[in-house]
């Protein structure tokens, strides 16, 4: 019998050895993303992890000057970015021109205009669309020209864009008073350093970017070498001025780290917090470090946390903290007994909820349970009244604003009376149907 055992063992290991395994997730062209109208020789690519997260996230990367899809995306497996998004499921959107992203011309620089920007703002619109991403946590990053892009994207598109990681990029709209930008590109004056603004006159440049915009602005984190010879490092210092003004932050860092290393190099680390106490700016100077800088190029280990790709949830999480997130509605408190009405629970968005005292009734309503919101904690149950005792009182959610209808509580309390009611009709239903299994 034995031998008969170990002979179907060796037939059943050779017929799952010949069984193909599931091919892991690469990146691939897209084709009919909607470029009618928009730059011909850019084309877009994907990469969907094999286990995608609910309603996943975004993240747009893009690629340095001459450089392609398939090249930046070698440089983000480096960093640790592929492994991350197939660890946190979000999906990666890769335009790819081969050449320099055009940052600098008027189209370019127009939402909607036909150019560069509005390819890739396409390109995420298709893949919100196509795969069911989530519109609220859309991210950017890119190197050189790439880094370039994710600062004016940011910028255009604050209302898709919640945060963007740009490496040796330059502010958003830098271009000379004598350039035009006609021939697309980026500034040559911006790169050798000898643009500056004030940080005001950086936020304007900025803000006109998208007129009319008045809502939040994404964070920002930067990555630069000292030593950088081809977008020179003033390019960090101005970025600095302007998303400061455009954040609201002052221009001094919340916080400054000596210590950090990046790559093969040592690092200063400056960070600065909004109101809430979140990180909004984040900008690393690496200390004689090149172009890129090339020894530290995508580092998931500082970009995941800080665009928030490593957390779950449908909010991204500098909303969810310092917007307490969208609150759910608090029910009504029940009705009282024979003697009289019990209380009504107060109303939405904070979840507080609970029952005033029945007058001379003999068992009061339980209040509606509130929804949670952001840090906001879920409303508690109403207790029940005695003859001419107090209604039990609800736990309180820290974002409590609104009151339910008065005219509401008794017609609330038949329906949650009605809910109970069909509850325990389906529970003796089940009982009774394992009673006779």
């Amino acid at each position: 019998m034995s031998r008969n055992w170990t002979a179907w063992g060796a037939l059943l290991a050779a017929m799952l050895g010949s069984v193909p395994s599931a091919r892991a997730a690469t990146l691939q062209q897209v084709n009919g993303w909607g470029a009618s109208g928009l730059p011909g020789d850019v084309s877009m690519h994907v990469y969907v992890p094999d286990h995608v997260a609910p309603n996943p996230p975004v993240l747009a990367l893009v690629h340095y000057c001459g450089g392609t899809a398939s090249a930046v995306f070698g440089q983000a497996r480096g960093g640790g970015i592929v492994d991350a998004a197939d660890e946190h499921g979000f999906i990666m959107v890769v335009p790819s021109s081969g050449r320099c992203w055009d940052v600098v011309s008027d189209k370019t620089r127009t939402r909607e205009g036909g150019g560069d920007s509005h390819a890739i703002r396409q390109m995420v619109k298709y893949a919100l669309d196509t795969y069911g991403g989530n519109a609220d946590r859309v991210y950017a990053t890119g190197d050189s020209s790439g880094g370039m892009m994710t600062e004016l994207l940011l910028a255009l598109y604050p209302d898709v864009f919640k945060a963007g990681a740009a490496f040796a990029g330059m502010p958003a709209g830098c271009r000379a008073a004598n350039e035009s930008g006609n021939n697309g590109g980026y500034s040559g004056a911006c790169a050798g350093g000898s643009v500056t603004h004030t940080a005001q006159e950086w936020g304007d440049i900025a803000r006109t970017l998208a007129p009319g915009y008045a809502g939040h602005r994404p964070r920002l984190q930067l990555f630069h070498g000292d030593a950088d010879s081809i977008i020179k490092y003033p390019n960090h210092t101005e970025a600095i001025k302007q998303w400061t003004d455009v954040l609201g932050v002052s221009a001094s860092p919340t916080s400054t780290d000596m210590g950090v290393r990046l790559g093969n190099h040592d690092a200063t680390r400056q960070r600065w917090t909004n109101e809430c106490g979140y990180v909004v700016l984040d900008a690393f100077t690496s200390i004689g470090g090149d172009h890129g800088p090339s020894d530290a190029l995508f580092p998931a280990e500082y970009v995941i946390p800080f665009l928030g790709l490593d957390k779950t949830g449908p909010v991204d999480p500098e909303i969810e903290q310092c917007s307490g997130g969208a609150g759910g509605s608090g029910g009504a408190g029940g009705a009282g007994g024979d003697g009289g009405d019990g209380g009504q629970g107060p109303g939405s968005m904070g979840g507080v909820t609970a029952g005033s005292t029945g007058a001379t009734g003999t068992a009061g309503g339980s209040g509606g349970a509130g929804g949670s919101g952001g840090s906001g904690g879920s409303g508690g149950a109403g207790g029940a009244v005695t003859t001419g005792g107090p209604a039990g009182s609800a736990d309180s959610g820290s974002c409590a604003v609104g009151r339910a209808d008065p005219g509401e509580s008794v017609g609330t309390s038949l329906v949650a009376l009605a809910a109970a009611a069909s509850t325990l009709i389906r529970r003796r239903r089940r009982r009774t149907a394992v009673g006779s299994t």
